[in-house]
């Protein structure tokens, strides 16, 4: 998918590769192959996040790595000369030209994912164009306070995450231009979820993209 000159394409899983005059990852996990980041962000530290295994195959020296203080000690197994980055959610900054802000993202009716752990959703801002990628997370009351967005990533997998519908209230509130959901078809979560939050967010006129 394309939106103001920046390509956006879901890898599976929560993963998304974003290039727009560098190459940026959002947890990569079970990559079969992949062009080399100039950028990774990753939400937390679980393994289908913060996978060493994939992180091996597309670093280079210098990849600039943004992620939650948890993921470091795991970083440190790369063999390249990365840049570590760390953000807590609600800080914000300017890395590369390109504007991250951390976003908390927690479970709010079970125990996978603590707001004290301090994990992160993100929000990239491309010179006025937004994307959020939500992290592992339920719908908290943190998502009505985003400010415009371009492009939403939701989690629909459940178990871990918002399901197909509380992802859909999520989208609801956010009101991005388009949604797109993610955290399913892998470790948990089918087509089905994916296409029902997709149904159930046409129905207030917020476009879907099922990638």
């Amino acid at each position: 998918m394309e939106i103001n000159d920046i390509n956006l394409e879901w890898k599976g899983h929560s993963c998304f590769l974003i290039e727009n005059r560098k190459i940026i990852y959002i947890d990569p996990y079970q990559l079969k192959s992949g062009e080399k980041a100039d950028m990774i962000l990753i939400t937390h530290s679980h393994y289908d996040h913060c996978s060493i295994e994939d992180l091996r195959n597309i670093v280079k020296d210098g990849t600039i790595v943004v992620c939650s203080a948890d993921c470091q000690s795991k970083l440190t197994k790369l063999d390249n000369k990365i840049k570590i980055q760390n953000l807590e959610p609600g800080e914000e900054k300017e890395i590369e030209g390109i504007r991250i802000k951390a976003i908390p993202a927690y479970n709010t009716n079970k125990q996978f994912h603590s707001k004290q752990e301090y994990w992160n959703g993100y929000i990239l801002d491309f010179e006025g164009t937004r994307i959020y990628h939500a992290g592992d997370t339920d719908f908290i009351p943190e998502m009505s306070n985003l400010g415009k967005i371009d492009v939403a990533l939701l989690p629909v997998g459940g178990t871990y995450t918002m399901n197909a519908d509380e992802a859909a209230k999520a989208a609801f509130m956010i009101k991005p231009k388009i949604a797109i959901p993610m955290h399913w078809g892998s470790v948990v979560g089918s087509r089905e979820d994916a296409e029902r939050f997709r149904d159930l967010c046409e129905q207030e006129g917020i476009k879907v993209e099922v990638m």
